[in-house]
């Protein structure tokens, strides 16, 4: 078991570190490859209205007069001592962890992202145990009743799930909720440790819409894997050792089936929590997502490539977590 972590742990180091040398070769070496010169790439860093001393400043500052395993080598050492940019007889230090310096604004992206992130895992987490509870009991019960009238209902619901895209499920329940039948009389995030209840209360709308996408599509991978499951012979012969049907279902069956369920769940909530975009740009929430935008529509590249990185690191992260759970709900993992 435990060489069985140090791989995965070591494993998910290595996919870091491929991650930065891929994000470092789409911002500074793909446009190289594609004609630009110097001064054009360092120019993007600057905004539009870029005049030429901060132009050759930025040059400077992110080593364009460098060989270019030099640049990679500044730009993954930045993020864990930091950086000092100067501009004239002006300096701006970029503190450790250095995600990013926007040059455009002057300011450092790490402490943007740090009040942004909050936002986003709150959505991202809310709805994920919304939708992996529902999902999750609505697979298993339409995989025990199949072909009953509940469980085309069920299957009836989910397939609308699946159907609807989140920005029309949003703004339709935010026009349900807040205008015909007025039970909220809006919706802004208020952080967790000021009052907690309006946190949850605030963030219901936005975790029901995410959720009802999500949930159908777990509530059809449940059922295909419960039926999959309940036909095995394991089954069979737990059944006839005379087995209560409950835990024959959920130990036996259910256990079983949670399989490519943890490794989808582990997908999507780290790509949601590197930034619920659509959903944060619906309900106007300040999160990595919105900041994404934001970056992207004022052509600040530091500020995408920013969230790029801690995006990649979640993603990173959760994977390396199903891995870990892969060992605890299936036996086989650990004979392995």
């Amino acid at each position: 078991m435990a060489a069985y972590i140090i791989r995965r742990v070591f494993g998910a180091v290595l996919l870091l570190l491929i991650v930065s040398a891929v994000t470092f070769a789409i911002y500074f070496l793909v446009p190289r490859l594609a004609g630009q010169t110097m001064d054009q790439l360092a120019a993007q860093y600057v905004g539009k209205d870029a005049n030429a001393s901060a132009i050759a400043a930025v040059k400077k500052n992110l080593g364009f007069d460098q060989p270019l395993y030099e640049q990679y080598w500044h730009f993954l050492k930045q993020i864990f001592v930091g950086a000092t940019y100067q501009f004239g007889p002006d300096a701006s230090v970029c503190h450790a962890p250095c995600f990013g310096y926007s040059f455009k604004n002057h300011v450092e992206v790490w402490p943007q992202l740090t009040e942004r992130i909050p936002v986003t895992f709150s959505l991202a987490i809310g709805a994920a145990v919304i939708w992996l509870i529902s999902g999750v009991a609505v697979g298993v019960v339409s995989a025990l009743k199949r072909g009953s009238l509940l469980d085309r209902f069920f299957m009836g619901i989910a397939l609308a799930g699946v159907s609807l895209p989140i920005f029309f499920t949003g703004m339709l329940f935010l026009g349900l909720f807040t205008v015909q039948w007025p039970i909220w009389d809006g919706v802004n995030y208020v952080p967790f440790t000021e009052n907690p209840a309006d946190w949850a209360w605030n963030l219901l709308i936005p975790w029901c819409s995410l959720a009802f996408l999500y949930s159908a599509l777990y509530a059809r991978l449940t059922r295909a894997g419960m039926l999959e499951t309940m036909g095995e012979d394991y089954i069979r012969t737990a059944r006839a050792k005379g087995l209560r049907e409950r835990t024959v279902v959920g130990r036996h069956g259910l256990r079983a089936a949670l399989t490519p369920i943890v490794t989808i769940f582990g997908m999507d909530f780290g790509l949601l929590v590197g930034g619920a975009v659509i959903t944060e740009q619906v309900f106007s929430f300040q999160g990595l997502g919105f900041y994404a935008v934001k970056g992207v529509q004022n052509n600040d590249l530091p500020i995408v490539m920013g969230v790029t990185l801690v995006a990649a690191f979640f993603i990173v992260l959760c994977n390396l977590l199903v891995d870990l759970v892969y060992a605890a709900i299936d036996p086989r993992v650990r004979l392995s």
